[in-house]
């Protein structure tokens, strides 16, 4: 009975209440003088009160309750997500153990959505960092040795070009072989407010080679520990990036994260995202010791100045000469060390957020650094397996890199405006000469290839080459496009010494040919041979430009100048270099020819021998090059006295001769002015007559013309009638060029060019 009226009482104060907080809510409102902060209207009260003073007050009201509502929300998003302590790296964990690196407060994965947008952009003016100013200088140091390396790094240098906005400096640690390459690449690539310096890796390998290194990288995997010392001591900060890093934002970004260094922090990192230095991999693993799980070297902020304060050499030192006497080795090259140093002295480093530093190896926690592609900074392809890596969005990332690894690098040649730029003597004098063109002028094009800049990336796959000790070695130079891609293995088959090819490509076409290349075990079991990729720009086939950038990467004394079409007899490295000997190249200016034939059928057993040849010459398998078109081409080698030659005899130049040749290495280029299809032989042959070279032609040697498809350029000359009579242009000006510079002795060029 008693619990039946306290049951009563209870329904009856619950009943009150329903009447009256509404009743006090309404008079609440009605004053209007307070601060309303979480009232839901109710969609039973739309009339007006006679309280409150006219509909814009009450629409006013609303609002300002949906702002305090939307406020409530945000509150509780906030509330909801887990705690997390802010990093102090000074103040972490005992140097004695291995316990975990507290989560830094930039994590990725904790990350509003207004921080997703960048640097800077937090929600809150008072915490938003120093801009990075329009055109200062963001410094890159890239550690770079060897071709393969050198080819890699492309990728990077690709994507940070495309996303930046400021002035850029980087500064490459090489090898004589990256240096090379490098340097002619970024010469003739010529994208503004880009500077490069490079400095001698081989100079300091004395510094790290003392440390035995098990990682893929070797020595050079080390070098990143003396970068204090390696780049100039007026550098005060700069960004050190791995070849095998994508950028997917502005490195500006990146450069701004300096102004969040606090303390004694000399070190920006990204946390590793595996369990190597946790030692649990596998039975008796045992990794270096780190700051629980490590950190990452594939991206590093390095303050200099503040690194050399803290006799950083001294210190790196010390922590590796007292580890290895139990670890005896690195497992991951200068890692192990960072990290070492990074245990003993937490305070050094500032942890970046891991989208900073997403790392694609096998089982990783990189799926934790980002929740849209909007998280994505810089993508690290840190395995061995690089674009083959599991991950479960490893397809997004592989078309990522893809997209950078074949865009044309000639866009990347833009302006930045507003920033004054160091003066680049080469880009004046090109714009200078172009300036002199008549644009008007109906040859205008032709002309203007000349002097086109076209980029050039040397030794694009690995190179080797041990010179003879009787220095007599021939080096086979060629040109070719995509289109004659399948005469390089017949080529290599026929031609055991070095060859130097001009590859004239885009960059999409680069990766393709990497890949037919690798594909191929005839091309993968030939180190000898050099493959130097000419990018396409502009409407016409640089043909002797390719010609003069493959003779310029010759290692030999002498060189045998063919084209990509012909196919060299079986033995006939050998020949020629016996042929240097007989006929005493080495002080003799002399051309060795080399007869040329050819044949219509896209199936032909090769002559092994000149009898054999000469056989097939009579029953109509063989004919002489081009007999049947421009007869006069290779006239003078005369055919009818090479049948039964035994000795290498003499001819004369004629007009329009462009026989094929074995020179010596410092014999004349070719000239640019002609591209597409003619007269760009003819006119190399000129020159070596006028500077009094002696055509001799070989009586066993011949190489013979394999069938093809017109190129683009033999069709427009075809077709185009102002193609014929811009060449027709170019000759008379070679020729008055000529007279110029030889004097009397050019005379007989005109006089032949006339009577022809």
């Amino acid at each position: 009975m008693l619990g039946l009226c306290r049951g009563r009482r209870k329904f009856l104060a619950f009943s009150l209440a329903l009447l009256f907080i509404p009743a006090l809510t309404w008079l609440y409102l009605s004053v209007g003088n307070f601060q309303v902060r979480h009232l839901p209207l109710s969609p039973l009260e739309p009339q007006s009160s006679p309280l409150i003073g006219g509909g814009g007050e009450r629409q006013a009201l609303e609002l300002r309750v949906r702002e305090v509502e939307e406020e409530n929300r945000a509150l509780r998003r906030e509330l909801s997500q887990p705690p997390h302590s802010p990093s102090h790296p000074h103040q972490t964990g005992h140097h004695g153990n291995n316990g975990s690196v507290p989560n830094s407060s930039e994590d990725a994965t904790k990350h509003s959505d207004s921080q997703r947008g960048g640097i800077g952009a937090n929600g809150s003016d008072c915490m938003q960092q120093p801009a990075v100013d329009k055109c200062e200088t963001i410094h890159l140091a890239i550690v770079c040795a060897g071709y393969n390396a050198s080819r890699d790094v492309v990728t990077l240098v690709k994507s940070v070009l495309f996303h930046r906005r400021n002035p850029l400096h980087f500064h490459f640690i090489t090898d004589s072989i990256a240096q090379r390459i490098l340097a002619s690449l970024f010469h003739t690539w010529m994208v503004p407010a880009v500077r490069v310096d490079f400095y001698d890796a081989d100079e300091l390998k004395s510094e790290v080679s003392w440390i035995p290194n098990k990682h893929y990288s070797g020595i050079y995997g080390l070098m990143k520990l003396v970068l204090t010392k390696a780049l100039p001591s007026d550098l005060k900060k700069v960004i050190v990036l791995d070849t095998d890093i994508t950028f997917a934002t502005d490195i500006a970004e990146l450069w701004a994260v300096f102004h969040k260094f606090k303390g004694q922090q000399v070190l920006g990192l990204v946390e590793n995202q595996s369990d190597w230095y946790l030692g649990n991999l596998w039975k008796n693993h045992r990794p270096w010791p780190a700051l629980g799980r490590g950190f990452n070297t594939g991206v590093i902020l390095l303050l200099l100045d503040r690194l050399r304060k803290l006799r950083w050499e001294q210190m790196w030192r010390l922590t590796a000469e007292r580890e290895l006497m139990s670890m005896l080795s690195t497992s991951l090259a200068d890692q192990d060390i960072f990290n070492a140093v990074i245990k003993q002295n937490p305070f050094l480093v500032h942890q970046l957020p891991c989208f900073w530093n997403v790392q694609l190896s096998d089982h990783t926690r990189s799926e934790k650094c980002y929740k849209d592609v909007a998280d994505l900074k810089v993508i690290h392809w840190n395995s061995p397996k690089k674009l083959r890596v599991k991950n479960k969005h490893v397809e997004f990332f592989r078309n990522l890199y893809l997209t950078f690894l074949e865009y044309d690098g000639n866009l990347l040649r833009r302006e930045l405006f507003g920033c004054p730029s160091e003066t680049d003597h080469n880009s004046e004098n090109l714009q200078k000469t172009l300036s002199e063109l008549d644009e008007d002028d109906p040859c205008y094009e032709f002309r203007r290839e000349r002097f086109t800049v076209h980029r050039t990336h040397l030794y694009f796959l690995h190179y080797e080459y041990e010179p003879s000790a009787d220095n007599t070695d021939v080096t086979l130079v060629a040109q070719l496009s995509m289109d004659r891609l399948q005469m390089l293995e017949a080529i290599c088959k026929h031609w055991e010494g070095p060859i130097s090819l001009a590859l004239y490509l885009s960059d999409a076409e680069a990766q393709q040919f990497l890949r037919y290349a690798q594909g191929s075990e005839v091309l993968m079991s030939r180190s000898n041979v050099g493959y130097h990729i000419v990018y396409k720009e502009g409407q016409f086939y640089p043909v002797n430009l390719l010609r003069n950038v493959a003779m310029r990467q010759v290692n030999t004394p002498y060189m045998f100048l063919s084209d990509i079409d012909f196919l060299p007899m079986y033995g006939l490295f050998e020949y020629l270099r016996k042929s240097v000997v007989q006929l005493d190249m080495a002080s003799t200016k002399k051309a060795l020819v080399v007869p040329a034939f050819e044949t219509l059928r896209y199936r032909l057993s090769y002559p092994k021998s000149k009898a054999e040849l000469l056989s097939q010459l009579d029953m109509g398998t063989l004919f002489t090059f081009r007999y049947h078109v421009w007869m006069k081409g290779h006239a003078p080698t005369n055919f009818a006295k090479w049948r039964t030659a035994t000795t290498p005899y003499r001819v004369q130049w004629e007009a329009d001769f462009e026989p094929y040749v074995m020179v010596r290495r410092d014999s004349p280029e070719y000239d640019r002015r002609f591209v597409g299809f003619g007269w760009n032989k003819v006119a190399h042959i000129m020159e070596l007559d006028a500077q009094e070279y002696e055509f001799v032609v070989l009586p066993n040697a011949y190489m013979i013309h394999m069938p093809h498809a017109p190129s683009f350029d033999i069709t427009k000359f075809r077709s185009n009638e102002q193609y014929r009579v811009c060449l027709k242009t170019l000759k008379e000006e070679f020729q008055q060029n000529m007279s110029r510079r030889y004097g009397f002795a050019a005379l007989k060029y005109m006089t032949a060019e006339n009577n022809s």
